[in-house]
C-alpha cells in the first residue's frame, strides 16, 4: 500500500495512473498496518487524509503514529474517535508543533467524560499570577531565578506552557507540575529531559492531586524505579487501590516502617502490618 502511494505520484504518467486506479478500488482499512509503521513514508500519510480523512479509523491512525506530520493530523482531526483522541492526550507534545490542532480538536465532543475535561483544559486562559507565585517559592529557591521564572511563565498560554513543560529545565518542570492546568501536569511527565530523581520527588508530594500520582502510577519506566513507588505508597495523596497495589513491592525495612505511619489512610497501615506480619511469619 505504501509503494502504490509512492509510485503514484511518479512523474511516468503510466505508473501514476495505474498505481492510482489500484488505490481507489482499496478500502480504507487496507491502509491501516502500513500507517501503523514507524518509518512510514511521508507520502503514505498525505495521501491517505487526502483520500480517506473522513474515516474515523484513518485518522485515529494518523494520530496514533508519531511519524505523521501533525497539521495532516488537525487536517483530519474532526473525524478522530475518542481513541484517536487519547493517543492526542497520551502525546501532547502534538499541540505544540501545529496551534491550529488546539482549535480543531477543541471543537470535537468526545464520549469519554475524562477527555472532555482535558480538552476543555486547552481552552483556559493563562494561569493566575498568585498560583505562579506560590508554586514557584517552592520550585526555585533563589529569589533572583524565581522572579525571572515567574515574569516567564506568568503571561503564557496553555500551549506555551505545555512547550515549556515539554523543553524547559528541571526548575521549569518542578513549577509546572503544581499548574493548575491538568494538562500541563501531564506534559511534565511526558518531557523526555524528566530524571529519575524528578519522578521521585513527585511521587513524594502531597500537593499535587490523585490524579497525577495515579499517573505517574500508570506509567511503566517509571514504576521500575523502587523509590518512585516507595514513595507512592507513602503519600497520602495516593489514590487508596494504587498504595494497596504497590504495597507488595516494599522491602521489610520500608514496609515496617509504614505500619507506623499515622499520615496514611488506616486501611493502607492495616494493610501494611498484615503484611508484614505475614512475611515474618515466613508466609508468601
Amino acid at each position: 500500500m505504501e509503494l502504490l502511494t509512492i509510485v503514484a505520484l511518479d512523474p511516468d504518467s503510466q505508473l501514476s495512473e495505474r498505481a492510482l486506479g489500484v488505490l481507489m478500488n482499496m478500502p480504507a482499512e487496507s491502509f491501516l498496518p502500513a500507517l501503523a509503521r514507524e518509518d512510514a513514508d511521508p507520502r503514505l500519510f498525505a495521501y491517505c487524509a487526502q483520500n480517506f480523512g473522513d474515516k474515523s479509523v484513518i485518522a485515529d491512525a494518523l494520530a496514533k503514529n508519531l511519524a505523521c506530520p501533525t497539521p495532516l493530523v488537525t487536517r483530519v482531526a474532526a473525524r478522530l474517535s475518542t481513541e484517536g483522541i487519547q493517543a492526542l492526550l497520551d502525546n501532547l507534545e502534538r499541540f505544540t508543533a501545529d496551534p491550529q490542532l488546539v482549535i480543531a480538536v477543541t471543537q470535537i465532543s468526545p464520549s469519554n467524560a475524562e477527555q472532555r475535561e482535558l480538552l476543555a483544559e486547552l481552552q483556559k486562559d493563562a494561569v493566575a499570577a498568585p498560583d505562579i507565585a506560590e508554586a514557584a517559592v517552592a520550585a526555585e529557591p533563589d529569589p533572583a531565578k524565581r522572579e525571572t521564572l515567574m515574569q516567564q511563565v506568568v503571561h503564557m498560554n496553555v500551549v506555551q506552557r505545555l512547550t515549556l513543560a515539554l523543553k524547559g529545565g528541571r526548575s521549569e518542570r518542578s513549577l509546572l507540575i503544581r499548574d493548575t492546568n491538568k494538562l500541563v501536569q501531564r506534559c511534565v511527565l511526558q518531557s523526555p529531559r524528566l530524571t529519575d530523581s524528578e519522578v521521585e520527588n513527585y511521587a513524594c508530594m502531597t500537593n499535587l492531586s490523585g490524579e497525577i500520582l495515579r499517573q505517574i502510577s500508570m506509567t511503566r519506566k517509571f514504576m521500575k524505579n523502587y523509590l518512585t513507588a516507595k514513595n507512592l505508597v507513602c503519600n497520602s495523596k495516593t489514590p487508596l487501590d494504587i498504595s494497596l497495589h504497590l504495597l507488595p513491592r516494599l522491602n521489610a525495612t520500608d514496609l515496617r516502617i509504614l505500619t507506623t505511619n499515622k499520615n496514611i489512610p488506616e486501611t493502607l497501615r492495616s494493610s501494611a502490618l498484615k503484611l508484614h506480619r505475614k512475611r515474618k511469619s515466613g508466609g508468601t
